[in-house]
This record gives structure tokens, sequence and C-alpha cells, in this order.
């Protein structure tokens, strides 16, 4: 499933990331298995609470480490996040509708 720019990603309800004490690193965990994650999916990952746009996201990295280009940073986090929904472990937090 691929996300777009204006997808809100969010965590699967069953996946959580956590710091593994003994590997020294962040871990996506899920029923099924495990996913070490270097320091910048692990940052990606906290950024996704299904309220921020990928778009934003990637804008937030490009601001914390001051990138030369928002496309390529968009576009990456893009496609590591698709790649997270093609797993069913990331899904589009569709924005809820108003009451009324």
């Amino acid at each position: 499933m691929a996300l777009t720019s204006s997808s809100r990603p969010k965590l699967w309800k069953f996946a959580r990331v956590q710091f593994d004490d003994a590997r020294q690193r962040s871990v996506l965990q899920y029923p099924e298995g495990a996913v070490l994650l270097n320091d910048t999916a692990a940052e990606i990952l906290a950024l996704c609470d299904g309220e921020r746009t990928i778009e934003e996201i990637a804008a937030t990295l490009n601001q914390r480490y001051d990138a030369d280009v928002l496309a390529d940073v968009l576009a990456d986090v893009q496609t590591y996040l698709s790649e997270l929904a093609d797993r069913e472990l990331v899904r589009d937090e569709m924005p809820s509708s108003p009451v009324g």
C-alpha cells in the first residue's frame, strides 16, 4: 500500500518501538517478529502519531538534520513508511470527520 505525502501514518496497534538494552538500539516489535531500527528509522516512527502527515514528518526531519533538499527527505520517508504499510505495520490514519 503506497502512502502519499498527505497520509497520516500510525503504527499498527500491536506494534511498538522499544529500546533494546542488549543491542543498544531501537527495535520495532510486533507479534510475528521484530525489526532492528537505525536511529533515523526510530525517529521517523516516533513521529508517526496518526496526526502528522508524511510531509510534516519529512519537514521535521529536514529541519532537525538541516538537509539540503526537502524533496529527497520526503521521498525517503514516504518510501520507508510505504514499505512498512505493505507489511501492515503502519497504516494511514484517516482524519476524523467533524461531528455535527
